[in-house]
């Protein structure tokens, strides 16, 4: 399999170990309370992110960095085009009254015009403010008047009309001027701008420095307005550029073809933001796809053809999920089941050979991965473009065994842990050394901190200054230097990390058990049928959760037992078979913790956690006060006399 065959090749040829030495600081009982690790990108003397659409076009100006899709193909960009593009873009913003300094709100999903716009704003001396394009109408009106952007750029017609109503109430003279994508924007700002001279852009890149500030992003909390994190140019350099040195090995020389990467994130959210510009910097092809949803995505996938992607667990779990119901609707559900065993088996073993930990895998274990390969695990990498091996996984912990199937299917997942105030990525897995089932080691030129109450602190080039207007919030979360995440964590003798909950969602049964509902989701969410979920129990004398059920999950369930495809939901979260299919998941969460932290009772819901009906931010983050609120009567059930609709009981470890 090429990804292992990569992983011998990077080991005898980098230096990677020697260049990115770590260091690991203990306490008075031998236990790893700090870890260390020394940069590989230099900190700019001068010139910024800015810059880098302007240095390609003039080292590689033939050289393809992004593909734009046009129909049913994607069409190559050019440096020298992109620069091109970048230029007339940011004339456009100079001649619309955008002053060096100046703010202008991004509201669009993923597509090529927002890499084009970034870059624009950034050479016309500007600060980006992205706005998810699923805002509300007050979110908006917050966004625009505690930023101060006097420019905006939205994507549809609904998002100008939403912005529209938002804006309402302010005084004429204080709405910003507003461009709209579908309806030509940057044509428009091309078309404005062509009285500018180049020497002007040229002029306000070179005003810019590592200390400006590049981008004001608001985070998508799940409680309270959004805060604005202020990031500078230096920030998203360090975060890029030792992101890159660190992943070349993988990503660029070693795995023999043109690394390529299809980006569905939201730019609104900074792990997209900060992969745009790694990309760029390193010259690696990009593309963009408008939805994160699977069934969205996975066509997009097999026409893009990336090497690499940066994805969310669920992405992987749905994925893995698809796999599982594609065998069964052809009668082979217990292969499935068996390569998904042999997988993990294989993986383990593999690993621990590379680590130097173990012999690998046994000869029979190796001939069953081989029958597997071509029976199922070929069937995932087709699923994927056929020519993905590596990905990243953040936003939250991937299961372990998760990750084990993958690498044994030839992908090899490295996870990632970071915040909008570090820029994204504060950890990552090394590419020399995997370990499944932590969030690896602090990004080059980063450090980590585990506090006394086991809360993760983060220090370094990538951590940001602080909060717009908001400096109680500031100072609640920086000291020294040092950032206070809000999660809670802890590290493994070698440094590596590993994130065991959030720091306010940690539940206090009325016994005393303190409970971290991310250990129990993440291995629920794992497992079909289960769509989303949340574990309550705070004041409570037993751990209960409420779950969701996956609609893609739900056909399938119908399908195999020959049930009408418009069974009604009510009926579905009542059946026995449906309650006895999630007591299994409910299971496996609860083998991960004692039987104090396990889940007692759950309760099936009908509907789905969405971003629409508010219940999940943009980032796919649970609203756990909003769901409370909304399945309050679901919440008492579990605790109360009656079973509740579509009840069941968890077992115990």
């Amino acid at each position: 399999m090429g990804v292992r065959k990569d992983l011998h090749r990077a080991r005898q040829r980098s230096d990677l170990a020697e260049r990115a030495a770590v260091e690991t600081v203990k306490d008075e009982h031998g236990t790893v309370r700090e870890v260390r690790t020394a940069a590989l990108a230099a900190d700019p003397a001068g010139g910024t992110p800015a810059d880098i659409p302007f240095t390609n076009a003039a080292e590689a100006p033939d050289a393809v960095v992004l593909r734009r899709k046009e129909g049913d193909h994607w069409r190559p960009v050019t440096a020298a085009a992109f620069a091109r593009e970048v230029t007339e873009a940011a004339k456009g913003l100079v001649a619309g009254g955008l002053e060096p300094g100046g703010r202008v709100a991004l509201m669009s999903r993923t597509r090529y015009e927002w890499t084009v716009l970034d870059f624009a704003i950034w050479a016309a001396g500007g600060q980006t403010v992205p706005v998810y394009a699923t805002s509300s109408a007050e979110q908006i009106e917050w966004i625009v008047r505690d930023s101060g952007a006097r420019h905006l750029i939205t994507e549809t017609p609904e998002n100008t009309a939403t912005v529209r109503a938002a804006l309402a109430a302010l005084p004429e003279e204080d709405r910003p001027r507003c461009w709209e994508l579908d309806a030509g924007a940057v044509l428009e700002l091309a078309t404005l701008g062509r009285e500018v001279a180049d020497k002007e852009i040229t002029e306000r890149r070179a005003a810019l420095t590592p200390d400006t500030v590049a981008t004001v992003c608001y985070t998508s909390g799940t409680t309270g307005k959004p805060k604005g994190c202020v990031l500078t140019h230096g920030n998203l350099h360090a975060e890029a550029a030792n992101t890159v040195e660190l992943l070349h090995p993988i990503f660029k020389e070693v795995s023999g073809q043109i690394a390529s990467t299809l980006l569905f994130l939201p730019l609104a959210h900074i792990l997209g933001r900060t992969l745009q510009i790694a990309c760029q910097l390193a010259r690696i092809e990009l593309g963009h796809c408008p939805g994160i949803k699977p069934e969205e995505l996975r066509p997009q996938l097999r026409s893009f053809r990336p090497t690499f992607v940066v994805g969310v667990p669920y992405l992987f779990e749905k994925i893995h999920d698809t796999g599982r119901a594609t065998a069964e609707k052809l009668g082979r559900g217990a292969s499935f089941d068996r390569a998904d065993r042999i997988a993990v088996s294989y993986g383990e073993a593999h690993l621990a050979r590379f680590l130097g930990h173990g012999e690998g895998p046994s000869v029979g274990l190796r001939l069953a991965h081989a029958l597997y390969d071509v029976l199922v695990y070929r069937r995932v990498r087709k699923e994927l473009g056929g020519r993905l091996r590596y990905a990243i996984s953040g936003g939250s912990p991937l299961d372990r065994r998760l990750s084990l199937f993958f690498y044994a299917a030839g992908i090899l997942v490295y996870e990632g842990y970071g915040l909008t105030e570090t820029s994204a990525a504060a950890t990552i897995t090394p590419p020399l050394a995997p370990r499944p089932g932590t969030v690896g080691l602090p990004v080059p030129g980063t450090a980590v901190r585990i506090a006394d109450d086991g809360e993760v602190l983060i220090r370094g080039g990538i951590v940001f200054g602080g909060y717009r207007n908001n400096p109680e919030a500031t100072a609640q979360v920086l000291d020294d230097g040092w950032f206070a995440t809000g999660d809670l964590g802890a590290l493994d003798e070698d440094g590596y990390l590993t994130i065991t909950g959030r720091k306010k969602d940690i539940l206090v049964t009325s016994g005393g058990k303190n409970v971290s509902p991310a250990v129990l989701e993440d291995r629920l969410r794992s497992r079909p049928p289960v769509g989303q979920c949340i574990v309550v129990g705070d004041n409570r004398s037993y751990v209960g959760a409420l779950i969701t059920l996956e609609p893609e999950a739900v056909a399938h369930w119908l399908s195999v037992r020959k049930m009408p495809a418009g069974t009604p939901m009510s009926e579905v979260v009542r059946d026995p078979r449906m309650l006895a299919a999630v007591q299994e998941a409910v299971d496996y969460a609860n083998e991960a913790v004692s039987r104090a932290e396990s889940i007692r009772k759950f309760a099936l819901v009908e509907g789905e956690f969405t971003e629409d009906n508010g219940l999940l931010t943009p980032s796919l983050k649970i609203k756990r006060h909003a769901v409370a609120a909304a399945y309050a009567r679901e919440i008492e059930d579990l605790y109360g006399r009656g079973s509740g609709r579509g009840s069941g009981s968890g077992g115990g470890s």
